[in-house]
């Protein structure tokens, strides 16, 4: 009976399929480390819209020099890394190359098959890169499509 906003839940729920799609698990909703994962996702979005991360855009060179949001945005994208290379570095340890669990143990069982090829796209580091876009791709176009959603089915609830 009273109003709330479902962004929250939206962004951890499409959150998390895409961690089970990928990282092969889920997190539960109150695990800090998961909760830590998309706060810095959620800055990085409120960042992606301040005019000094736009002029970096059209400046990188000198907006190197110059104080400012992009400079934390950066902070987070490390920070993200960081979260992912852990999985992925768990992944290798335990990965079974006959039984792929996830996204990251086919990548895995790819970059190992390409280990002779010099000009291979398939290395850790474009896992790692692969990997961050999915989840920050899918997890705020997704959100926002289902917030949307939402908000037309209120619109017109005789649709719904």
């Amino acid at each position: 009976g009273k109003p709330f906003n479902p962004s929250i839940f939206l962004v951890h729920a499409v959150s998390n399929i895409i961690c089970s799609i990928v990282f092969g698990d889920r997190f539960d909703y109150e695990d800090k480390k998961f909760l830590a994962l998309i706060a810095l996702l959620e800055e990085n979005n409120k960042y992606q819209n301040s005019i000094q991360t736009q002029m970096y855009n059209f400046f990188p060179s000198l907006m190197d020099f110059l104080p400012g949001p992009h400079k934390k945005i950066f902070t987070n994208i490390a920070k993200v890394d960081k979260f992912t290379l852990d999985i992925i570095k768990e992944h290798q340890k335990t990965l079974d190359p006959t039984c792929p669990r996830d996204f990251i143990d086919a990548f895995i069982n790819k970059v190992e098959q390409e280990k002779k090829n010099a000009h291979s796209y398939f290395t850790i580091d474009a896992l790692c890169r692969s990997t961050l876009d999915l989840f920050l791709a899918g997890t705020g176009t997704t959100s926002t499509i289902l917030k949307y959603g939402l908000l037309i089915l209120q619109k017109y609830p005789e649709i719904a």
